[in-house]
């Protein structure tokens, strides 16, 4: 199987114990990602209202971005090292 047919399978989240304790990490991870982002963002929009604190918002935009860009990068690698656990797993099973 290819490697970019075989990440962002549901199995390879499932495969083992350490696949799952992985996998749930990384979810925390995203979920305080996104809740940071959101934040910022909040917190930018509340400072825009006042000219004396609109570079400190446009910093907040800034930060709350890249914490968005996050997102996607954190599902990639997540799925890149769940996909090569499970070659690992499979080259285990080889040997024996």
């Amino acid at each position: 199987m290819s490697f970019w047919r075989g990440i962002f399978r549901h199995e390879n989240r499932e495969a083992t114990p350490e696949s799952r304790r992985l996998y749930a990490r990384f979810e925390i991870a995203h979920t305080i990602v996104d809740f940071l982002a959101a934040l910022c963002f909040i917190v930018g929009s509340i400072m825009f209202f006042s000219d004396a604190w609109q570079i400190p918002a446009t910093w907040f935009f800034t930060i709350g971005s890249i914490f968005f860009a996050m997102k996607p990068s954190l599902k990639l690698w997540r799925e890149i090292k769940l996909y090569r656990m499970g070659k690992v797993s499979e080259l285990a099973d080889r040997l024996q």
